[in-house]
């Protein structure tokens, strides 16, 4: 065996020793796990739901300014399970109007899921918006209302695009007339379903509907009229409501 040169060991005998001192790195440490996010309990999920749902038609008879023990009453929950899930009156309008608009844009995109042609999906939509009170968000909107919200933005584009298909998917099949815009719809869908607040009227559904009816048999292709003016589009009723 060949013997290690003076000046072989020289080199090799600090790299042994260098070895010899320094430790192993350390294992990496394990990863956290990830912290469990809590579900909210089933009775709370409901008791959330009947309380937008009461505050939605509290504000359909007597506008937002309905006295909280009114919307407590109507869901059946005490105030202080109101307070605690919307502890002020723009937390409560805030999410009763998310809570209508996204019940809405499910509608629509269920109903032209659905049904069997986009005339029968339009029907079904307009129908089921009127039933959510969507006319009753409009007197909401007022001052002190954060419109600019970025969950309201969201649920309105999704809004805006689920009936702007439904109403391109039946014009696209010669089933709906091509003059009237998106913004039409929307505004008459307000305009048909939206009571007086105050009126008491207890049959107010029945004439909503009637009139609904009577409105989305003149979207009927082929038209039987010339409609004034032009179509209103999306970008029409932002500019109008800013």
């Amino acid at each position: 065996m060949k013997r290690a040169t003076t000046a072989e060991a020289a080199v090799s005998a600090p790299e042994a020793l260098v070895d010899l001192a320094l430790p192993d790195p350390p294992a990496p440490a394990p990863a956290p796990a990830p912290r469990a996010v809590p579900r909210p309990r089933a009775d709370a999920v409901r008791n959330r739901e009947r309380i937008l749902t009461a505050a939605r038609e509290a504000f359909v008879e007597f506008g937002s300014g309905a006295p909280f023990d009114e919307v407590a009453r109507r869901a059946g929950v005490g105030n202080a399970t109101l307070y605690r899930h919307f502890p002020d009156r723009p937390t409560l309008v805030h999410h009763v109007v998310l809570f209508v608009m996204d019940r809405v844009t499910a509608s629509a995109a269920a109903s032209l899921a659905e049904e069997p042609d986009a005339f029968a999906a339009l029907c079904r939509f307009t129908h089921a918006a009127a039933d959510e009170r969507i006319g009753a968000l409009c007197p909401m909107l007022g001052d002190g209302f954060d419109g600019d919200h970025p969950e309201l933005l969201d649920a309105r584009t999704s809004l805006e695009e689920a009936v702007e298909t439904l109403l391109t998917a039946g014009q696209e099949a010669g089933l709906i007339r091509t003059d009237i815009g998106v913004g039409d719809l929307m505004v008459a869908l307000s305009q048909l379903s939206r009571p007086l607040p105050g009126t008491g009227c207890l049959e107010i559904d029945r004439f909503t509907h009637r009139h609904l009816q009577l409105f989305l048999d003149g979207l009927r292709a082929p038209a039987h009229s010339v409609l004034p003016g032009s179509a209103a589009t999306l970008e029409d009723l932002r500019r109008k409501t800013m």
